[in-house]
């Protein structure tokens, strides 16, 4: 039997301004361009150029706009301005601003690749082409940072079902032990060990006692080694402090990752700062990145179109269909506009608590100034949801005369000291790494010594915490940082 309930629910919904202007915010100033360029591509009623009849744009922009930046004059046709391309828009302070600079890319290093290295020294060897082929095939599996990883029975496997390569496991490292005399020594291990040891058998006196006992070391005591297990290598192999000293010495000077991180043929990221700072005689100044201030404007020739048609006969259902087009365009493009204003709004309050809050931080740039900081901290300051000071927070980063800092760097919690008072877990770690830094190399600290240390200078810290903040810090455990 069907039933008939009344219920009251209390929900938020967000409006369409309102969710464009919260994924405007998040978006940080190297991806704004192309959200800009790609809201003037769909919309023809949003064009560059500032809009003539805004009488005082610095009440609602904090930036100032350079006076050399002129938007669009007369008026536009409405079937060229339909099919212009839109790829790029003038902002404050680019005086240089040229139609090539659109499609202009950060460049890349010039060179040729790892890969390239080893197939040009394969070359050389007198392979035939089932050898060639072999080889191509281990050169392929050969991993960015210069190891080959994968089993050398599927590389077989590989031959045969793709390049239709008869062979067996003999002729297959036959041929790698072929490349792993190639350059840069030490490529095609299928780990560490073999390529520490490819590059002690390499060097230009193997038979050299220093070398041998290298040598001796990684074959025998590999498991030592790597555990820093000193003692136990010296009864282990009978040698001498000196002479581990030494050994031990030039197998740290070896390279563990033959191919570096990369091929050589990646694009350079660039840390494009949303913020700059400037200390005018020990007064700050904020000011927004010019990339975050394009000139926008509703399209004059829409509007003069909108109002010629919403004035004629809407009982054509053709026109009828024009007209709220033309309003939905421009609707959207004026909600556009306001949304990057709100946008750079909210920026510059933030950035400008967060000065406030920091600005002991700011003045010498010392990370022990800074104080415990958390996200309701700001938000309750400037009167905001914490949601959005976590978009501004996450995406963006400012640059100041000690560096670039990414927002979220000066966002930390507190550790209670025996003053009562609070600091910063940053300026806890900043002592730790100091410590540790100073500490005696044969007798490092561990991580007891460390908190009762910590503890001393009166931050009261537990022996997790020291563990969680040295893991953070990529500082090894004690036993792995201990040196001859």
């Amino acid at each position: 039997m069907q039933k008939l309930n009344l219920s009251q629910v209390l929900s938020q919904k967000l409006s369409p301004q309102q969710i464009q202007f919260i994924k405007l915010l998040q978006v940080p100033t190297a991806e704004l361009d192309a959200r800009v360029e790609e809201e003037l591509e769909i919309n023809p009623a949003l064009e560059e150029g500032r809009d003539e009849e805004e009488k005082n744009p610095e009440e609602e922009f904090p930036e100032n706009f350079d006076e050399d930046m002129g938007s669009r004059e007369g008026d536009v046709n409405i079937d060229d301005y339909l099919t212009e391309d839109y790829g790029g828009y003038k902002m404050q302070g680019d005086g240089n601003y040229s139609p090539d600079d659109e499609d202009r890319e950060i460049p890349i290093s010039g060179g040729i690749s790892l890969h390239e290295q080893l197939i040009s020294q394969l070359s050389y060897l007198k392979l035939d082409e089932t050898q060639q082929l072999i080889g191509r095939q281990l050169i392929g599996s050969i991993e960015n940072d210069g190891y080959i990883r994968r089993d050398l029975e599927a590389i077989i496997n590989d031959l045969a079902f793709g390049q239709n390569v008869e062979s067996d496991l003999d002729e297959v490292e036959e041929i790698l032990r072929k490349i792993q005399n190639f350059d840069p020594a030490g490529i095609a291990a299928r780990n560490l060990q073999e390529c520490l040891l490819i590059q002690l058998e390499r060097k230009e006196h193997p038979d050299d006692p220093l070398v041998q006992n290298a040598v001796k070391i990684i074959n025998d005591c590999f498991e030592e080694f790597t555990k820093k297990h000193y003692t136990k290598i010296q009864k282990k192999l009978n040698i001498e402090d000196e002479d581990l000293k030494d050994a031990i010495h030039l197998i740290t000077r070896l390279n563990p990752k033959p191919g570096g991180i990369s091929d050589g043929m990646v694009k350079t990221q660039y840390i494009i700062p949303d913020f700059i700072l400037t200390n005018i005689n020990g007064k700050f100044e904020i000011s927004l990145n010019s990339r975050n201030a394009p000139e926008l404007r509703v399209s004059r020739s829409y509007s003069e179109m909108f109002d010629a048609y919403d004035k004629s006969d809407k009982k054509d259902k053709k026109l009828k269909e024009t007209v709220t087009f033309v309003k939905q365009k421009l609707d959207a493009a004026k909600w556009f506009i306001d949304a990057i204003k709100q946008r750079q709004h909210t920026l510059l309050k933030t950035m400008q608590c967060i000065l406030d809050y920091q600005e002991e931080f700011f003045y010498e740039g010392d990370e022990t100034k800074l104080r415990p900081m958390i996200l309701k901290d700001i938000a309750d300051r400037i009167e905001m949801d914490i949601s959005t000071v976590s978009r501004v927070a996450n995406s963006k980063a400012i640059q100041t005369e000690f560096g670039i800092y990414p927002l979220k760097y000066f966002f930390s919690e507190g550790i209670a000291t025996d003053s009562g008072e609070d600091v910063s877990n940053k300026e806890v770690k900043s002592v730790l790494q100091t410590l540790v830094d100073g500490e005696n190399k044969r007798k490092p600290l561990s991580d007891d010594k460390l908190v009762k240390l910590l503890n001393d200078k009166g931050y009261n810290i537990a022996r997790r915490t020291v563990a969680k903040y040295r893991e953070q810090l990529q500082i090894p455990v004690a036993r792995l940082r201990k040196e001859l």
